[in-house]
């Protein structure tokens, strides 16, 4: 399975990369939200798990979590918003446009594997 890791930072994608590597994921990288859609759009039948940023040029995460929620063939994607965005009244428009998971930067390894659990992402899939 793959994964595809969306955001404007070189360093966190490398970051984001090596641990869902260690997962067993194969990973796509976007720079922004609309290479994001671009990239989720050609591969959508092997992405499993989406992880992007929420502040971004082009296009930010929320936007690309609305965008994604309204194409029918993507709207079961499970997408985790990674981000420094804190505040709750954020948060709750963000889990409104349909953002399954929420990881806080910073962040360890097991955060992260914790709330892919949590939101069902098979890890013995990603292995496979």
């Amino acid at each position: 399975m793959k994964s595809l890791v969306i955001d404007d930072s070189r360093a966190m994608r490398r970051i984001l990369r090596s641990i869902m590597l260690s997962l067993g994921f194969d990973v796509i990288e976007a720079g922004d939200g609309r290479e994001g859609l671009e990239q989720l759009t050609s591969a959508a039948d092997e992405v499993e798990v989406v992880l992007v940023d929420w502040n971004m040029p082009e296009m930010n995460g929320l936007e690309f979590v609305k965008a994604v929620r309204k194409i029918d063939h993507l709207a079961d994607k499970k997408l985790v918003m990674v981000t420094t965005e804190t505040e709750p009244a954020q948060m709750a428009r963000a889990l409104m446009a349909g953002v399954d998971e929420f990881v806080m930067k910073p962040f360890t390894k097991q955060i992260l594997v914790e709330k892919l659990r949590l939101i069902g992402v098979d890890m013995n899939a990603a292995k496979a």
